[in-house]
């Protein structure tokens, strides 16, 4: 059985239940990475501006805590764009290892990384970060391994899911290692709908995205379209809810499977989950962590913490 075959098999899986789901890792074509770097300079995407000042504003405290000859492991690479602030202070880096499921992104991205900081040791990987992933050899032995995961992308798993993942990382860190990561904080709802709701439409484009790429690589024919886009704050369970919905009573099919979908009927493509410091503190230590350090800007939309491994 081929991996494209036990994909497909997922992807049909997903879309089997009550709620047709479709996993968010297949927004990461490279088309849909390309849109989540536009997302990511839009006006109303608060994250990824708040998240970048709280790292320049910190960023002495961040290298003192990553330490010297660490090895540093993004989860979800993308562009890299927080990244370079922590390469340009970290200048006794033994590696930098990006890992992403995006391979001709990643290798873009890795390359423009080389050419900015020839003297750091870049070694992509690609890879399914929600699964332990072999590590390369770096020239230079780390002291220890710094696994860096900004964005508050955790927010994109639902609770068991974030568990399993913050246990992989703990385990992609080994002895002596940590967490750097960013997580996205409850607040206002308007502010957070906003965000996933932009006005210019690059969030609905990348949404719509996930059916241009099930139909080219996962043998699909879905009629993009007859879907919309949808983005809602839940504040009850603490996150977004983002949808495609059905235009019209219509079928589509993945592989050999075919199915019916009403007018009105969504697909689940992703959950943004928002956290209180609290209850992010908490998973943390169930997972074998411990918040060492958190950062914050001055409206509380954000934070970026430091956690070492108990």
């Amino acid at each position: 059985m081929t991996s494209n075959t036990t994909e497909i098999e997922a992807i049909v899986e997903g879309l089997s239940g009550p709620q047709k789901e479709i996993s968010p890792k297949y927004f990461y074509d490279e088309r849909g990475s390309r849109l989540f770097d536009d997302i990511t300079e839009l006006p109303e995407y608060y994250l990824t501006n708040t998240e970048l000042g709280i790292m320049r504003d910190n960023i002495a405290e961040v290298v003192d805590l990553v330490g010297k000859q660490a090895s540093l492991i993004e989860f979800g690479s993308g562009s890299s764009l927080k990244t370079r602030i922590l390469l340009e202070h970290l200048s006794e880096l033994a590696a930098y290892v990006p890992v992403d499921i995006s391979e001709e992104h990643l290798h873009a991205s890795a390359q423009k990384i080389r050419d900015r900081f020839p003297h750091v040791d870049v070694l992509p990987v690609v890879a399914d970060f929600t699964q332990a992933f072999a590590l390369p050899k770096p020239m230079v032995m780390p002291v220890r391994n710094v696994v860096y995961f900004p964005g508050s992308t955790i927010g994109n798993f639902e609770y068991d899911a974030a568990m399993e993942l913050l246990r992989v990382m703990h385990h992609e860190a080994g002895d002596g290692g940590a967490l750097l990561i960013g997580v996205d904080l409850q607040k206002d709802t308007r502010v957070i709908e906003d965000a996933y709701n932009d006005s210019a439409g690059v969030t609905a484009e990348f949404n719509l995205n996930v059916l241009q790429h099930l139909n080219r690589d996962y043998a699909a024919d879905f009629d993009v379209d007859e879907y919309t886009h949808s983005a809602n704050y839940d504040e009850d369970k603490g996150r977004v809810v983002i949808t495609l919905v059905s235009q019209a009573d219509q079928t589509f099919r993945v592989g050999n499977t075919e199915f019916s979908i009403a007018s009105g009927e969504t697909i689940l493509t992703e959950y943004s989950h928002k956290y209180t410091l609290e209850g992010f503190s908490a998973m943390a230590e169930a997972t074998g962590f411990t918040v060492e350090k958190v950062w914050t800007d001055a409206k509380q939309l954000f934070s970026v913490q430091f956690l070492s491994r108990t």
